[in-house]
């Protein structure tokens, strides 16, 4: 590797209490996560919305972790259906467009939600914008219930504020959920010395701490998100859904995409 890094010592993962029933949740590192994953993760090989073979693909990652008895945090962007709308909204008040930013997470979310259900998955929809015909509004007493009874908690919507990424919101929801590990879930298969899709020579970091990450304007995460994680002690995995079975061996710890850390 081209650049040095600082190899902080990283805390073990929490290794999961399980009954005796569910032998296999002993081989997972983590307990709880917290899955960041982008609508533009949604779109597959098209250019804006939903890929049906995307989505159920994603889903079924999804399922075989929860089959492990891990507990299974998703927050959803919605880049695939905003993009769409982008154009327009071009010269519009920031705020503005940043709440139809918040309901375009919240149909992804609804879609997912209905991808886990046909895959034999119960999962729960909170959102940050109340909109109590189709989910819950955000409780976080509610949201830990549902994740210690093994239900996927689909947060949409964001924070709830604009200006702020759902970056922040998978750093934030993950903080009050008490992960023990975020999972951003990209296109790329970890981070990167540059762009690799443009620097052949571009090497990936095994591991990294937030400092270098802000540091070096790696754009991991937003700076707001990457403080968050950093002040929080909070360990970060980047990784790409779109690599098979990438999903199962971050839970299982093992070296899949770079892992962020104090």
């Amino acid at each position: 590797m081209n650049e040095s890094i600082v190899t902080a010592a990283v805390e073990p993962p929490v290794l999961m209490e399980h009954r005796a029933e569910a032998s296999p949740v002993a081989k997972a590192a983590y307990r709880r996560v917290l899955l960041k994953l982008s609508g533009e993760a949604l779109m597959g090989r098209d250019s804006y919305g939903i890929e049906r073979e995307t989505i159920d693909r994603i889903v079924a990652e999804v399922a075989e972790v929860v089959r492990l008895g891990v507990q299974v945090a998703i927050v959803i962007g919605g880049g695939n259906i905003f993009r769409g709308v982008a154009p327009g909204a071009a010269g519009m008040d920031r705020a503005t467009a940043d709440y139809m930013g918040m309901l375009a997470t919240l149909m992804n979310a609804l879609a997912l939600q209905d991808a886990l259900r046909r895959a034999g998955v119960e999962s729960r929809v909170q959102s940050a914008l109340r909109i109590d015909q189709v989910a819950e509004p955000y409780i976080r007493g509610r949201a830990l219930r549902h994740l210690e009874e093994h239900k996927v908690v689909i947060f949409a919507a964001g924070t709830g504020n604009p200006f702020f990424t759902t970056d922040t919101a998978a750093a934030l929801r993950g903080r009050e959920m008490g992960v023990d590990i975020v999972l951003k879930a990209t296109k790329v298969d970890g981070v990167y010395t540059s762009d690799p899709m443009k620097d052949p020579g571009a090497q990936r970091y095994q591991t990294l701490t937030f400092d270098e990450a802000i540091v070096r304007n790696l754009r991991v995460m937003d700076a707001t998100a990457l403080a968050l994680c950093r002040d929080q002690n909070m360990l970060l995995k980047v990784f790409s859904i779109s690599v098979p079975g990438a999903l199962r061996r971050v839970v299982m710890g093992e070296d899949e995409g770079t892992l962020v850390h104090c």
